[in-house]
């Protein structure tokens, strides 16, 4: 396998990489794997499956309306 050396992590990328490895049980080497790993993996986008998950996205905010005057609210503190 290949050694790779990373330098001049910016230290707020580093702190947030830690926390997402400690998030997900991994040391940060392999958290570092697994991001690359999705930078580099295409994925074929199936149309049917994004349309069934918007589908039942919908469903689950029928009877939850909120007023764009809310919706602005939430949105300034922070919440959306």
């Amino acid at each position: 396998m290949a050694t790779v050396t990373v330098k001049n992590i910016p230290d707020e990328l580093y702190k947030r990489l830690k926390t997402v490895a400690e998030i997900n049980r991994r040391s940060i080497n392999s958290e570092i794997i697994v991001c690359i790993e999705n930078a580099v993996t295409s994925r074929r986008i199936n149309p049917d499956e994004v349309l069934e998950n918007a589908r039942r996205l919908r469903q689950l905010a029928v009877g939850h309306r909120i007023s764009d005057e809310e919706f602005n609210q939430a949105k300034a503190e922070g919440r959306l």
